[in-house]
């Protein structure tokens, strides 16, 4: 008899979604899938609206991440005003956009690894839910929680002193941004004022965090190693010498060999290479590139993807660890889903890294805000949130208002994979089983979490996921269901 498993909701993940599983008569897997089921539609939102709104509209797609896409839109604007593609600002303007990006990476990161990922490190994929939770993660390590919340306070107290606010700042404005930093705001962020949110602190706690993982690492090898392992290409903006740059940078992507099969794209141009897929079961869409096509197009972004597009990392205590992860896999492109943590953390370092150097950079006091030049109609903004290559997209009219905007989020781009770790998963944890047990089910969400989406971000196709109703009698056995559907359309 066919038996149709579902996790809804998935757990410890920003957003909402839920996941599928059928099995055939036999108890073999032969279908999986992961459902996005709500609908932003922020492509229409700011249609209409004067295009310097933008970059602060933007960041109500989420609480998480609203940074990305405050300096995504913002980028786009610096083409629309005239101040260039990335290159063109005041070293004030660039320094403290990065300061501002850099404190995103380092809160978003920190909040996934300790607060989302580490309870099935530290107790298992098949703990007991009541423990396998962030309260139970203090429980169990006070110091690690501790110093958990504190990092990220601190990356939530550089947004808050570059952006204005901690959440929905308005720190950058097209061609530029609206403050630069007071001494006395540098001094807090860069010492702490003897207490330990300073920066040489966040540098130490990230090598803490790393020593953390590699340790865990060590015990837990052939876990880490086998995970969802599945070949795919992978994609992200990297500095024009290769080098990882988070904030700017040309658009590469290389195969599941490490041959690049795309080499150093201007973002200004990547409607030439991007194509975007709609299936009927989830309101997010389904990018590839458009040489490749849909079947063998599709890729992975964050940093996992990062770390395979990436020469090098252009810190010292970063490069040393970029070093020691390629090393796991002999110099070729990492495929372990697990190893993602791996690589956040190697991140996480590196925006510690790049917050200390910046902080003691003295263009960041500077009084050169904002640039601008001849007037565009079009701009494109590209960076590196957490979760990975973030594209904003906006045509701009005469008057002044948005006529047009596309959005590719970092967990759009990450859809295909997603639904191919949780096939994978699935196959290797229920084929066969006859008592499927909540680990088995957890281990599809670790399998999602390890991307770290953000889930309502990433929704804008919208009309044929269906309408489903179903009614249960006051014992909960099902008495009626029923489904409507309708045509596909994209924003």
């Amino acid at each position: 008899m066919t038996r149709k498993i579902v996790i809804d909701p998935v757990t410890r993940v920003e957003g909402h979604g839920r996941v599928t599983i059928q099995l055939d008569d036999e108890g073999n897997v032969s279908q999986s899938r992961l459902h996005i089921v709500e609908f932003r539609g922020f492509e229409r939102f700011v249609q209409g609206r004067p295009y310097w709104e933008a970059p602060v509209l933007v960041q109500r797609l989420c609480g998480i991440c609203p940074v990305s896409h405050h300096l995504a839109a913002a980028k786009a604007m610096d083409v629309v005003v005239g101040a260039g593609t990335g290159d063109g600002l005041t070293p004030t303007a660039e320094k403290i956009r990065r300061l501002m990006h850099y404190g995103q990476i380092f809160q978003s990161h920190s909040l996934h690894f300790f607060h989302l990922a580490s309870p099935d490190l530290l107790f298992g994929y098949d703990a007991a839910p009541e423990t396998r939770n962030v309260i139970g993660v203090a429980m169990a390590n006070r110091e690690l929680a501790t110093q958990a919340v504190l990092m990220r306070k601190y990356g939530q107290e550089v947004i808050a002193a570059t952006a204005g606010k901690k959440i929905h700042g308005t720190g950058a404005i097209p061609g530029g941004v609206n403050k630069s930093l007071t001494p006395e705001e540098r001094d807090a962020l860069l010492l702490g004022g003897g207490g330990p949110l300073n920066a040489d602190h966040m540098v130490e706690w990230s090598q803490g965090a790393l020593a953390f993982f590699k340790d865990y690492y060590r015990q837990h090898r052939e876990f880490i190693d086998g995970f969802s392992r599945f070949p795919s290409n992978h994609l992200s903006l990297v500095r024009r010498d290769g080098a990882l740059d988070l904030y700017h940078g040309v658009l590469r992507a290389v195969d599941a060999d490490g041959k690049r099969i795309l080499d150093d794209v201007d973002p200004q141009d990547y409607l030439d290479h991007f194509r975007e897929e709609v299936k009927p079961w989830s309101f997010m869409k389904f990018p590839y590139l458009k040489k490749l096509g849909p079947e063998k197009g599709w890729y992975r972004v964050g940093p996992l993807a990062r770390l395979n597009t990436a020469d090098f990392i252009p810190t010292p205590l970063a490069q040393a660890e970029f070093e020691a992860y390629k090393a796991a896999t002999g110099g070729k492109p990492n495929d372990r889903c697990m190893h993602t943590h791996w690589a956040r953390l190697i991140e996480v370092l590196h925006a510690a890294e790049c917050m200390r150097d910046l902080l003691n950079d003295p263009d960041i006091l500077g009084g050169d805000l904002t640039v601008k030049g001849a007037r565009q109609a079009v701009g494109v903004g590209l960076l590196e949130a957490p979760r990975g290559t973030l594209f904003h997209h906006y045509r701009v009219g005469d008057d002044d208002l948005i006529r047009m905007a596309n959005l590719i989020v970092s967990t759009t781009h990450n859809n295909e994979p997603m639904n191919r770790a949780v096939n994978h998963v699935a196959r290797a944890m229920l084929t066969g089983v006859k008592d499927i047990t909540e680990g088995m089910l957890n281990a599809v969400e670790v399998a999602i979490r390890a991307y770290d989406p953000c889930l309502s971000c990433a929704t804008h196709a919208y009309g044929q996921m269906p309408l489903e109703v179903t009614l249960l009698d006051a014992a909960g056995a099902v008495v009626d269901r029923r489904r409507k559907s309708a045509g596909v359309r994209r924003t």
